[in-house]
Parts: structure tokens; sequence; C-alpha cells
């Protein structure tokens, strides 16, 4: 898996065949899996880079603040792009609540919803102008725990900002533990729907592929107790090795040749509401990575890139899940 300070994702030999606008689908390549990366610190590539983003995933499980939000995007603005993926989210405005709580460094770009998953993207001021294509679509596969407005699917953007070809997506797979065969039959037709409608042979597809959200994969073969044990240890890389998504990915089912940065942070599900106390329900979950971040860069030699941060946002209590982010920079080869 490696540890990389300047990443270069999606190495090899290129398929014959490009599946639609390539949402960096899972199968057309050799064998990668998923390569893990460490955040870095790495401040010159940050100056010198194209373009910055900050990612931003959360489950709200149906309750909003706005103080919440302000936690969410954070003081540090030096970011070009702003994507905020939410799932499960309330009927309040929450566009209206980002936008209040970005009004003086950004505006929004674009928007895709499908009831309560939504996503959004913001840039700097006027940075309107360097849009030169912004396209939304959606892929539904039904309701929550009989809830239907709280949907299961994915929402995407598809934009060409500052010369970068992006699409980003969010999603809600399906949950359980043992439902791991129908979260990857989910991405694989979520990868394999979104924008079939603006299908062109002739369109040149996106350069980076960004996914996020409650992909729902959980720790398999280890019970609640142990696994916090380790936890409270800060025992995390013991655990790695239980994450359904990084199996899945190693077998190469999902998310072939994508990046994710190391999972130093405890896992983000499932607590206590109002706490930092992992559930204490009669059913006592086992914790788990729910919430991910995960990008491709589909030609290498066009694109470089540096991830420096993965992190919780850890001082978010109104939700059973605790929002992640990434920053990441990327730089056009000259």
């Amino acid at each position: 898996m490696g540890n990389l300070n300047t990443i270069q994702a999606g190495k090899g030999r290129r398929s014959n065949y490009k599946r639609k606008l390539s949402l960096g689908s899972f199968n057309n390549r050799a064998h990668e899996g998923i390569k893990t990366v460490e955040a870095d610190n790495l401040w010159e590539f940050l100056r010198n880079s194209d373009l910055y983003i900050c990612i931003v995933t959360w489950n709200m499980n149906g309750q909003v603040s706005y103080e919440d939000l302000v936690e969410l995007v954070g003081s540090n603005r030096r970011f070009d792009l702003l994507v905020v993926g939410l799932q499960e989210v309330p009927r309040n405005n929450v566009a209206r609540l980002l936008q209040d709580a970005l009004v003086e460094t950004h505006d929004l770009l674009g928007k895709a919803i499908m009831q309560s998953l939504q996503l959004y993207v913001f840039g700097p001021k006027k940075s309107d102008l360097l849009i030169k294509e912004l396209k939304v679509d959606k892929h539904s596969m039904g309701g929550c725990g009989g809830m239907m407005r709280r949907k299961k699917g994915a929402v995407a953007i598809r934009i060409n900002y500052k010369g970068f070809r992006m699409v980003f997506i969010t999603c809600h797979l399906s949950a359980h533990a043992r439902n791991v065969e129908e979260r990857n039959s989910e991405c694989r037709h979520i990868s394999h729907s979104l924008f079939a409608m603006y299908w062109n042979p002739y369109a040149r597809p996106a350069q980076i592929t960004i996914w996020l959200g409650d992909l729902n994969y959980r720790l398999q073969g280890i019970d609640t107790h142990p696994a916090r044990t380790l936890i409270q240890r800060n025992l995390l890389r013991l655990l790695t090795s239980k994450d359904q998504l990084l199996q899945e990915a190693q077998r190469w089912q999902i998310f072939n040749g994508y990046c994710e940065g190391t999972l130093t942070f405890k896992p983000t599900y499932k607590f206590n509401i109002g706490s930092s106390n992992y559930d204490t329900s009669y059913k006592v979950r086992v914790p788990s990575w729910t919430d991910r971040i995960l990008f491709k860069i589909e030609d290498p030699d066009e694109i470089s890139a540096s991830l420096h941060c993965y992190e919780p946002v850890d001082d978010i209590y109104s939700s059973d899940h605790k929002p992640v982010r990434a920053h990441i920079c990327f730089k056009l080869s000259k």
C-alpha cells in the first residue's frame, strides 16, 4: 500500500474501451485495489498547486444547526473549491445555511439533490467565470428503513473548472454488515449509470473522480468490545485489516486504482447522539469507518496530487456519525 507524499493514481495500461464518461470504473485496468496514502504537510506543493479542494462528507441523521455547518466548513478558507456531500439531510434549507456560513468567502456553484441525499460545490467569489461545464445527475436505490425520504443511491456533479474535468459523487449505500455484496453491486451500478444520458463517444473523459459519502462498509470478523479496546489503545492499524471496503477492493470488487488517506482516525460510526461515546444501545454496534472519501486520477502523467489532511470533525455531536474532511491539491503537469 505504500505511503506517498505526491500521489499518482490509476497508473497502468489503459483499456481499449472507455465506458461512457469515465467515472473511474472499477474493473477497467489491471488490478490495483485502493492505494492508501498518508496526509502530508508539503506546503510548497500547496502554494504551487493549480487547484486546492476541500471535501467534506457527513451523514446528518436528520438533524442540523447553523453552528454545526460553520464547524463543518471550518475557518481555513484557502481552498478553491469546497465540496460538501450530505446524507440523511433534514427538510431544513441546508443550502441556505451553508451559503450563510460561507457568505464572506465563497459562492454556490452547483448542487445535486435527491431528497435527503445532497451535494454542493462552492467556489471563491466570482469564480463562476472559471466554469466551462457543469452537469448534475442522480441514481436512486429506494428509501432507508421505511423512511422513504431518506434516500439510498448517489447524486453527482460533473464540472470543468480551471481546466480540470472532474466528477464528484456522494452516495449512501445499503446498511448492515451482512450486506457487503449489495454495497458492491450498488457501487458498480452507480458508476455505470451516472451521466449515461450525456454519453458522447467523442467527449473528453473526466480527469479526476472523487467519491464521498456514507458507504456503509463495516468492520468484519471482530466483535464490538475487542474493537473498542483497540480504539481506546489507539491501535487502529490492527482494525484496518477488518475493514470491508479495503477487503472488497483487495478482491477486485470496487474502487480499483482509487486513493484514500490512511485511516489514522477513530471509526466515525456509531456514536450516541450528543456525545463522542460509541453506541450504548442494546445493539452495541461495532464501530466502523462508514464515512469515506476516495479519489482517482485517470492519467498521472497529466495531473499530480497531494493529500494534506484526512480527518474527522470531532466537535459535531448532533448525529450518530462524525463528518470526515479531506484537503487535496492538484497540479497540472507542464
